[in-house]
């Protein structure tokens, strides 16, 4: 089975035999990708009953938990990360999870749909209506999403808690990079991708 595009990238940026926190890891494809090619040993926070139960089938370490209740089963600096996909709109309080995430990882990987790329502007600057695109695809009465954030939002979060970005990845819908994307983050990009840690 091939991996899902971002997740890839994100595999690609953790180290062998680390110790991983995947937060709303669905059906576990990531951690179950991670154990069989980089030796991982790895930890799943997951809400949803079928996704718990396809981890378990998958062998994939897996808690049934509510993210908006924060890590406080988890001890500082248990993992060498923790692993955040497409969730960060969808918490209660986004600012106080990325502290848990990096209290409790080394260092932490986050992505999020980018509201500030130009077609979400275009709707809604001409439009006058509430974005539906490739990355957000819900009609604003029934989206999960109540806390969308830009490239530039998420960077401002970071310089306020001082924290350092190791690596920014923005790409398209299809994961695909530009020359534009990187000029332009904030109105290009899609999708962004974050490698972070505390600044020492």
């Amino acid at each position: 089975m091939s991996l899902r595009p971002d997740l890839d990238i994100i595999s690609g940026w953790i180290e062998p035999g680390s110790r991983v926190l995947d937060l709303g890891c669905g059906d576990g494809t990531l951690l179950a990708h991670l154990r069989d090619t980089r030796r991982v040993a790895g930890y799943g926070l997951e809400i949803d009953p079928a996704n718990v139960a396809a981890c378990v089938k998958a062998g994939v370490n897996v808690i049934q938990a509510d993210l908006d209740k924060g890590l406080r089963d988890f001890e500082d600096a248990t993992f060498d990360y923790v692993v955040m996909t497409q969730a960060l709109q969808v918490v209660q309080r986004p600012d106080r999870l990325v502290d848990e995430i990096l209290r409790v990882g080394r260092q932490g990987v986050v992505t999020f749909p980018n509201f500030a790329h130009w077609r979400n502007r275009l709707q809604l600057g001409l439009g006058g209506t509430m974005p539906v695109s490739r990355c957000l695809p819900n009609e604003w009465f029934e989206t999960p999403n109540i806390h969308l954030c830009t490239v530039s939002d998420f960077e401002r979060l970071c310089r306020g808690k001082d924290l350092q970005v190791l690596t920014r990845s923005v790409v398209d819908y299809s994961h695909r990079r530009s020359l534009g994307m990187r000029l332009f983050p904030n109105l290009l990009g899609e999708i962004a991708l974050y490698k972070l840690a505390l600044r020492r």
